[in-house]
């Protein structure tokens, strides 16, 4: 849409232009429950630097009917064009303007999101502003580095809760719906918040040092109170209000904390101040394993980080989105792994075998770039939400924490909040602030770990005498060529490690270390004197403890000690380490995916990490699909498929093991035997003791039948008329988009592609449902339509549903030179925008390293 870009060169000329003041805000939601549009008045109070000066102000709607900018009244029609509102002849000093508009609801997750219950057919709103979306619901100056105060007052239909950022008042007027709350502290537009419909709430406290008492409140939809376990969201909410503070030395800075349980939600969560939104789907219907917990632990303490990094301190502009993100992401994990009482010290293992194979894959397409990315406008950070903002940054704080010392990071981040509270910040004053208690120059840490993209490979270069004695060892250190299309060179880089040294014990059994040494790395190749003179173990871990941010690679006689012994490992880390390295050598075409898969057959039975577990069940599936040569795939899709039923029939009764192999069976069963077996537990003719049926699991059974033809339209909507939920909807939706029939192919894509009416939970399932991966012949004929659609969708779709369409439905699983070609023919045509030319190269990135891995497997 023309004018909702904004560039950086435009911000910093508003921003050296504006101070703004404050914004009072009036919604009328009274006709929420019929959806349309929404009143909006909007009173903002700023200064000009300059008299007579020009500028614009931020606006997403329908239509506008008045402007009023210092009293004098502006012809609307004439100065709102492009989503902006011209503003002409400022005053030096103060200025007022009023805007009244009317808004509309969205079904996209963008702005102010309206979603009717299917159970009890009543609205529920919230709204979602990160990055640019606070002016789909009132007119503002939309960027970071503009903060205000906000005050709402809220019409809202009789009965409804309301909850913003400040704490939620009694009802005001004859009906007792009109809501009128407090102003906020200084914040950014993009962290304000309104929620409003019947939710159900349950409320308490945090009761910390000196007498400080935080109001705590937790909603959702009454359809599914029956599942929130509050204790348990408030349990971990106290951990680490206590951590935090303890060290960030700085009181919780909004007056309440709530945390909303939302539908359709884009995201995991958002960091609105003092009125926290998290998909719903965190309030667990099923049964699910420890690590569907441990996730939403982690999604809790991220937000509740970003309440002092990003919301108390927050970003000048959106090159610094990864500090926001890597910020939160390393301390929510942090007080995990560290937090007196948490349930998950093992948070370490979980990131190594999760959130850095993310950034691994990512650091690797076509569109890998710094840390600290250049952000030109909002097209670019909308798609920079990504592998290497959150999850490579976390990973060099986490370096940079091992590198600096834990104690005098957290000092300098102490420092930090004192210094900027309820300002902006750029890089430069964390790091200034950190280099003070250090007392280490980070400038050149910094240009080659934040400003350069890239990842560095280590491997170990041993030698050995006949007596099994190290004689020399050095870590070599790669730098390898940057993805074609990618910006930039390669960079050697100072890395913090540890090296671990792992020996069989021989009364327990296990895979335990010996001897660690702790170094930095720096350049191509650094000696280790302090190896030399020890006796050759079985193992050599590079990067043991997870410190730095590389791939590592084994030494041949370690890959093989591992190959028969990797479930042997005592300590679940340096386990996770070995599997990470092994799919990124599968990922790499340097590990052929037949021996993948016999490495995970061969150790997976003893790996008692549920999250790794699950991980392993997710990468040996995509491998066989991907990577796997296709004349060898069906053979080593039945060698999967009865390995996970035989572990299902042995896992321990009701265990989390024996769902998530319940599951993974669910994913790839094949044979008649195997669909058979589905219809037997979903009818109930046949149970396996301990394994609850339960609705989800249902759903994941329904699935599997229905993308194999064993379950017609008849028997999802009998599932459906069991489950009659959003969650429900969404799983038929996507049940009848897999049916192996050009008919049902057909109308999910018309659904989607053709059709702009479904809301953005319900598209997502679609498109999960169309593609399967046994279907690749069905859906061949769709790779000329999406080139043929994909431009016009993006260009006439709001930006989340356009990049679900342009990720989803690209023909990612025709592995083939034509499919690359087809790529190339359409970059090459069709001038799309950045972002969306990021999106379709990172896709086709993907069936090109697909190609190499089955070359590989042959």
């Amino acid at each position: 849409m023309p004018g909702t870009n904004l560039t950086r060169e435009e911000a910093q000329q508003r921003a050296k232009l504006l101070t703004v003041d404050s914004y009072e805000i009036d919604l009328d939601l009274s006709g929420a429950q019929e959806g349309g549009t929404f009143r909006s008045v909007t009173t903002v109070r700023f200064d000009s630097a300059e008299a007579d000066a020009e500028t614009f102000i931020d606006l997403v709607a329908p239509a506008v009917h008045e402007v009023v900018l210092n009293g004098h009244s502006l012809d609307a029609a004439a100065v709102f064009r492009d989503s902006r509102i011209r503003l002409r002849h400022l005053e030096a000093g103060p200025n007022v303007l009023k805007v009244v508009a009317d808004c509309d609801y969205t079904n996209t997750g963008e702005g102010l999101h309206r979603f009717v219950d299917p159970v009890d057919q009543q609205a529920y709103l919230y709204t979602q502003f990160e990055v640019p979306d606070a002016r789909r619901v009132f007119a503002s100056f939309e960027q970071p580095d503009l903060k205000a105060t906000f005050q709402f007052t809220v019409k809202a239909p009789s009965g409804w809760t309301v909850i913003s950022n400040s704490p939620t008042p009694e009802p005001k007027g004859p009906d007792g719906d009109v809501w009128v709350f407090e102003p906020t502290p200084r914040i950014s537009t993009y962290i304000t918040a309104l929620i409003a419909g019947p939710y159900h709430a349950v409320h308490s406290s945090y009761e910390g040092p000196d007498g400080q008492s935080v109001p705590l409140g937790i909603y959702c939809r009454p359809s599914l109170a029956e599942y929130l376990d509050a204790d348990a969201i408030f349990e971990v909410t106290r951990q680490g209000f206590d951590w935090f503070q303890e060290k960030f030395d700085y009181a919780y800075p909004f007056a309440k904390y709530d945390q909303l349980f939302v539908p359709e939600f884009n995201a995991g969560a958002m960091e609105n101040a003092g009125a926290v939104t998290i998909r719903d789907q965190y309030v667990f219907r099923s049964k699910v394993t420890d690590a569907a917990y441990e996730t939403r632990a982690e999604t809790i303490l991220h937000e509740l980080a970003h309440m002092w990094f990003g919301d108390l301190v927050t970003m000048e502009w959106w090159n610094d989105l990864w500090l926001n993100e890597s910020f939160a992401t390393y301390t929510s994990i942090a007080c995990q792994a560290y937090a007196e009482g948490s349930r998950w010290p093992h948070s370490w293992t979980t990131f190594a075998n999760s959130m850095k194979t993310w950034a691994y894959r990512q650091d690797q397409l076509p569109s890998t770039h710094p840390i600290m990315a250049d952000i030109r406008d909002l097209d670019d950070v909308l798609v920079n939400f990504d592998g290497i903002t959150y999850a490579k940054g976390a990973s060099v704080l986490k370096q940079l924490v091992a590198y600096v010392g834990m104690d005098e990071f957290f000092r300098g981040v102490q420092a930090y909040f004192k210094a900027h509270a309820f300002g902006n910040t750029r890089l430069s004053d964390l790091l200034g602030a950190l280099e003070e208690t250090s007392g280490r120059d980070l400038k050149t840490w910094s240009a080659k770990w934040l400003e350069t993209a890239g990842i560095n490979v280590l491997r170990p270069v041993v030698d050995v005498d006949t007596r099994g004695v190290i004689t020399s060892f050095a870590v070599k250190q790669e730098a390898p060529a940057l993805p074609t299309g990618a910006k930039g060179e390669p960079t050697l880089r100072p890395h913090r490690i540890a090296i671990g040294l792992y020996d069989l014990d021989e009364a327990s059994g296990k895979l335990v270390r010996t001897d660690r040494v702790e170094l930095d790395v720096d350049g191509e190749l650094t000696a280790v004197d302090a190896l030399v003179g020890k006796a050759r173990p079985a193992v050599i871990l590079l990067n043991d403890d997870d410190l730095s941010y590389a791939k590592v690679r084994l030494d041949a006689e370690s890959l093989a000690f591992v190959t028969d012994h990797i479930g042997d490992f005592e300590a679940s880390l340096p386990r996770a380490l070995c599997w990470a390295s092994a799919w990124d050598m599968t990922r790499d075409a340097e590990l052929p995916t037949r021996d993948y898969l016999s490495l995970v057959l061969s150790g997976i039975g003893k790996e008692s990490d549920i999250g790794v577990v699950q991980s392993l069940h997710r990468q040996v599936k995509l491998a066989l699909d991907l990577y796997a040569a296709p004349a060898r795939r069906e053979e080593a899709l039945t060698r999967w498929t009865e390995a996970t039923l035989t572990h299902l029939r042995a896992a321990e009764p009701g265990s989390d093991h024996q769902l998530a192999w319940a599951r993974a069976f669910a994913a790839t069963a094949r044979t008649d035997a195997d669909l058979s077996l589905l219809e037997r537990l979903l009818d109930g003719s046949e149970t396996i003791a301990g394994l609850a049926v339960d609705t989800e699991l249902r759903w994941a059974f329904v699935g599997r039948l229905a993308a194999t033809g064993r379950l017609d339209e008849a028997g999802i909507a009998a599932e459906l008329e069991r489950d009659k939920t959003a969650a429900g909807e969404r799983h038929a939706a996507s049940a009848r988009a897999a049916r192996p029939t050009a008919e049902a192919k057909a109308a999910a894509w018309a659904s989607v592609v053709e059709s702009d009416t479904l809301p953005n939970a319900v598209q997502e399932a679609v498109i999960g449902g169309f593609v399967q991966t046994d279907q690749r012949e069905l859906l061949a004929p769709y790779t000329e339509k999406f080139f043929s659609a994909v431009k016009d969708t993006w260009d006439s779709r709001s930006h989340e549903m356009a990049q679900q369409i342009a990720i989803g439905l690209y023909p990612s699983l025709q592995i083939s030179r034509a499919t690359l070609d087809a790529t190339d023919a359409w970059l090459a045509s069709a001038n799309p925008s950045a972002a969306l030319r990021r999106l379709i190269s990172e896709s086709r990135s993907g069936v090109e390293r697909a190609l190499r891995a089955r070359a590989a497997d042959v």
